[in-house]
């Protein structure tokens, strides 16, 4: 019997926890075959075997299309407190994920998984929030084949630079996890390992179409792929 070709990734958002993680669990995979795009050079784990294409941003349309991938995995974002103004935040969370979407359409990949946020909305009065659903709602209209949004609450994991808030909130998470039932459990915390094996698993979905998934969808993404 004939293996299948490996799923070429392209991923975008390589220094962040959740590209770290997914670098990390590709690590002794042979059906996935990953292509970082990053504006830095991207610390491997051991065992990584990968591109790293290093660019600036304005020249990452080129590098998406050099990497001839199957899928685009956009794992870009930053914080408020880090990108220092409405605009700088929105110039990352919003205009860079469309370019990079828009390069990967004009590269002819038909499909993408967008890291975004639960409670994403354009009519949020919170900024952050809006800013997400706004971007969400852009790549709904580029026209991928499929397009999958992840929605997770926080995310679990070391972060390579210092947030006392996030870390502190890290700490009491499992405890707040349990307050958390019915429509609320969306908000419930995630282990960035396990987002990562959520866009593997489906990296390699075929149905098309647009699909949200927040905490429970994500969960069963991770028992639907062990089965």
């Amino acid at each position: 019997m004939t293996q299948a070709a490996a799923r070429r990734i392209c991923l975008v958002g390589a220094t962040g926890l959740v590209g770290g993680r997914l670098i990390a669990r590709c690590v002794g995979r042979e059906d996935v075959r990953l292509v970082a795009v990053a504006r830095r050079e991207v610390s491997l784990p051991v065992g990584a075997r990968m591109e790293v294409l290093v660019a600036e941003p304005r020249e990452w349309p080129h590098a998406i299309e050099t990497a001839r991938a199957d899928v685009l995995v956009c794992a870009l974002g930053t914080t408020m407190a880090k990108a220092g103004s409405a605009e700088a935040f929105r110039s990352v969370d919003h205009d860079l994920v469309l370019t990079t979407a828009r390069a990967a359409r004009e590269a002819g990949i038909e499909r993408m998984i967008a890291i975004s946020s639960v409670g994403a909305d354009p009519a949020s009065r919170n900024f952050y929030l809006r800013v997400k659903g706004e971007t969400e709602a852009a790549l709904g209209k580029l026209g991928f084949a499929r397009l999958d949004i992840l929605r997770p609450g926080l995310l679990l994991g070391p972060r390579g630079e210092r947030r006392p808030l996030e870390a502190a909130a890290q700490i009491g998470a499992p405890l707040f996890d349990l307050a958390l039932h019915g429509r609320s459990r969306r908000f419930r915390s995630m282990r960035a390992d396990a987002l990562a094996d959520v866009v593997l698993a489906l990296s390699h979905e075929k149905a098309p179409g647009r699909f949200v998934h927040e905490y429970d969808a994500m969960h069963l993404v991770l028992r639907r792929g062990r089965g």
